[in-house]
């Protein structure tokens, strides 16, 4: 999928990057070989653990730190050469809060839209839906907002100077599944206005709200493409299965002769088998003889399954 997008339509290419932390005499390896091609005016999703590598290709693509090797172009420019060029143009939120904690809602405003030059009266439209929940607290210091509104006021303040690009590092990560939601509902109305939106996160179930998705592991790409492309690409039959003793059961079907792999998921255990020709009522059976009740039922991989997969042909 990466590979398909036309330079017409791209706004960020990463080609064959790489990048080690030295410590003293020892090195750490962050990214290894990463190549994306991001389409203009997308939502694309970055989906991985912690520890991925995803603050670390962010940071490069926000031209705060170089790739040991390889080259990324963002917005036309090259990220080393010209990232005096990059920088006004993006828009960046670290995963971390970064703002003025001791300076008001208000003050932090004013303050980034100076930062580029510009005034937060002139482009007041561009954050009006977001800044609308703020404006009750506009005299209350950062730091004493909530987790919820800390992360709106941040992505007011990205977006101040009116970027080409927005680069968001797991801004859910920490936040109540309400403002979860309100926040990913912001992001799709910043898309239908022409904004290209790059955003990173460990939730897995966020990856169905992406126009295209990157899934990243140990510093390297398992596979990129829409979602329903990579779900639509699971190789084999998955099934949905409980018991009243799930850990005795997630060891019955650890020794079955039909099972590829076996993992917990949620109140279930997910089941990928190797014979197509096996059914619900088959499984149930196994269980069964085994002294055990079942309840079994096929399921449709989602975007976890596909990762957990992923991650086995890697190995």
């Amino acid at each position: 999928m990466a590979n398909l997008v036309s330079d017409q339509f791209c706004i960020v290419s990463v080609e064959s990057i790489s990048h080690r932390f030295m410590m003293g005499k020892q090195s750490t390896t962050a990214l290894t070989g990463v190549d994306l091609r991001i389409r203009r005016g997308s939502l694309f999703g970055v989906i991985g653990p912690d520890g991925a590598g995803k603050t670390t290709l962010f940071r490069i693509l926000a031209t705060l730190i170089q790739p040991t090797e390889g080259s990324a172009t963002v917005l036309g420019f090259d990220s080393v050469r010209d990232y005096r060029s990059i920088r006004p143009l993006l828009g960046y939120m670290p995963g971390k809060f970064s703002l003025y904690g001791d300076l008001t809602v208000e003050e932090n405003l004013h303050f980034f839209a100076a930062l580029f030059h510009t005034r937060v009266a002139d482009n007041i439209h561009l954050i009006d839906s977001i800044y609308q929940q703020l404006a009750p607290f506009r005299d209350r210091r950062a730091s004493a907002l909530s987790g919820g509104m800390k992360q709106k006021l941040a992505l007011c303040c990205a977006l101040i100077h009116q970027p080409k690009l927005l680069l968001l590092d797991e801004p859910t990560t920490g936040v109540d599944a309400v403002s979860r939601k309100e926040f990913w509902d912001m992001l799709h109305r910043l898309r239908t206005d022409g904004l290209t939106i790059i955003v990173s996160t460990p939730y897995m179930d966020e990856a169905a709200r992406c126009d295209d998705i990157a899934l990243i592991q140990h510093g390297r790409i398992l596979s990129t493409n829409t979602p329903a492309g990579i779900r639509g690409a699971y190789p084999n039959p998955i099934y949905a299965v409980q018991s009243s003793n799930m850990l005795e059961l997630l060891q019955v079907l650890r020794r079955a002769p039909f099972t590829l792999h076996v993992y917990p998921f949620g109140e279930w255990h997910h089941l990928v088998v190797t014979d197509r020709s096996l059914d619900a009522h088959a499984i149930e059976y196994f269980i069964q003889e085994r002294g055990m009740d079942a309840m079994v039922q096929p399921v449709e991989a989602d975007i976890e399954d596909c990762f957990i997969d992923l991650m086995h042909v890697q190995v």
